[in-house]
């Protein structure tokens, strides 16, 4: 596989694993074979070593001595309260940009929002509101926040931005609602709306994970 430039070898073997996860090529309690993905890779063994330790970290691998490392459980309750957890961490940071009430954050937001509307590709969608995240985890999340808050961006996978795309209105509406109570200056409201928001994108996820055959098919 052809090296990345700009990207961490360990953050290679990260995402590797999860999309062998999230593709069903790895399912709960299998094993993973730490020499096949340096292969498969073009690595040595410290960036994959490195990844398990920060897959461990997350929940996502768990790690037995002398056996190696193999998938945590990974199933639909687990999606959901990763997103869960999710929208807890963002909820925090929103909650102070409610309270802050910075108008130079919220012409920013404003800006994206007005972007997002017009925009119908699934990824310039979606990544414009990770940009419309990170505007407001930068300026409002201390420092374990961040560390936090990128612990779980693990399965907010870019392979499922397409499955996100076709409830685009859906999304749109929190972004809308989250920017018009953080001008209204309403913490609470904010706060549910990421929980809200995060409830839904693992629906989304849920579904779309079924639809491939990764949590069977859909009934």
């Amino acid at each position: 596989m052809p090296k990345k430039y700009g990207v961490k070898e360990k953050d290679l073997v990260v995402s590797h694993v999860v999309t062998l996860i999230l593709t069903g090529k790895l399912r709960s309690g299998d094993r993973i074979d730490r020499n096949e993905i340096a292969d498969e890779l073009g690595l040595s063994r410290v960036p994959v070593q490195e990844a398990m330790v920060q897959l461990e970290h997350d929940g996502i691998v768990s790690t037995r001595y002398h056996r190696g490392a193999f998938v945590e459980r990974f199933d639909e309750s687990t999606v959901t309260e990763h997103h869960q957890i999710y929208g807890i961490l963002n909820g925090i940071a929103a909650t102070r940009a409610a309270r802050a009430a910075d108008p130079e954050l919220l012409e920013r937001l404003e800006v994206m929002l007005r972007q997002l509307r017009t925009l119908s590709d699934p990824m310039a969608f979606q990544m414009l509101t990770w940009e419309y995240r990170t505007a407001i985890n930068d300026a409002y999340a201390g420092p374990r926040l961040q560390a936090l808050i990128r612990s779980s961006y693990s399965f907010v996978p870019r392979m499922l931005w397409s499955a996100y795309g076709e409830v685009r209105d859906d999304v749109l509406a929190f972004y809308e609602a989250e920017t018009e109570a953080i001008r209204a200056g309403d913490a609470d409201a904010v706060r549910i709306i990421n929980e809200q928001s995060a409830r839904r994108l693992a629906e989304i996820m849920v579904t779309e994970l079924r639809r491939r055959g990764v949590f069977g098919n859909l009934r």
